[in-house]
């Protein structure tokens, strides 16, 4: 009975340790399956926060990029605004000057202000956006060549008027002198006969300038006759002058001249009896009175 008794108790025995092995084995277990879950939670964990940092960074750059392009937008503004300004202030430098070339009343066309406006009250409408300063950009832009565009015709109306005045016969072919003989008819001082004098004769220093009356282009240049030295400028509308009895002439056929350029040396060659210089007008071959034209200038 003894012997089967401890038989009894040393299976009980057995079987307790067997059990408490198992769950120390399966304590181990556990952890080790715990713990390898928590491994693998901190790597998730660190690659969510790495992915996070190089969305960070991606963001970074994004606004880097962002703030270097408005810069750039905002410089390419800035640029543009004073070319803008420089523009306008070519404009108004020109404007000035036809003012005073055309003779225009400078209160009626002042470059110096800002033009004139008006309206009734109106709504604000906040801050000025990107869009809106663009829209303005444009505008001046546009009203800048509109202006320029209309500066141009005056300046180019203005300059045909002073090319017309130019070419225009008026004065005396001297700085200074006199009138020593008039046109039409005379006593010859040679041979004491009635001849009619086909232009204007003014006296001067020898030496003296010699003055083109209109712009044009000088068709001859040289000796003619009892005329001496000659020099002939066509002018607009089938005109031509004749300056003769020079010393010397100082233009050749071809040359353009303008009006009051020295085109000859005042002398006495030819059929003169002094120094003198025997100006002529003709229209489409006729001879014309030079008077008139002497009392225009």
């Amino acid at each position: 009975m003894t012997a089967t008794r401890n038989s009894h108790g040393g299976g009980k025995g057995t079987l307790i340790r067997g059990g408490v092995a198992l769950l120390l084995l399966a304590g181990v277990a556990l952890g080790a399956y715990q713990a390898g879950r928590q491994q693998v939670q901190v790597e998730r964990d660190r690659e969510a926060v790495a992915q996070l940092k190089r969305q960070l960074e991606q963001e970074k750059a994004r606004i880097l990029d962002l703030r270097s392009r408005m810069e750039a937008e905002m410089d390419a503004l800035a640029l543009r605004l004073g070319s803008l300004r420089a523009h306008l202030l070519r404009l108004d430098a020109l404007g000035e000057r036809l003012v005073k070339k055309g003779k225009l009343d400078p209160g009626e066309f002042d470059f110096s202000r800002e033009p004139p406006v008006g309206g009734g009250e109106s709504e604000p409408l906040g801050e000025f956006d990107e869009a809106d300063l663009s829209r303005e950009l444009d505008r001046l832009d546009q009203s800048l060549k509109d202006r320029e565009h209309k500066l141009q015709l005056l300046e180019e109306l203005l300059m045909q008027r002073e090319l017309d005045e130019q070419a225009r016969i008026s004065g005396r072919p001297v700085k200074q002198g006199w009138i020593s003989s008039g046109y039409g008819r005379r006593t010859d001082p040679f041979t004491g006969k009635k001849k009619f004098h086909r232009g204007i004769d003014f006296a001067g220093k020898s030496g003296s300038e010699v003055l083109a009356v209109a712009a044009g282009v000088v068709v001859f240049s040289g000796w003619k006759g009892g005329y001496g030295n000659v020099v002939e400028i066509r002018h607009p509308d089938g005109y031509i002058t004749q300056y003769a009895h020079n010393r010397e002439n100082l233009v050749k056929a071809g040359d353009r001249v303008e009006k009051g350029e020295t085109i000859a040396i005042l002398g006495s060659t030819g059929h003169s009896s002094g120094p003198h210089v025997h100006f002529e007008v003709r229209r489409n071959g006729k001879i014309v009175n030079p008077a008139r034209f002497i009392q225009r200038g």
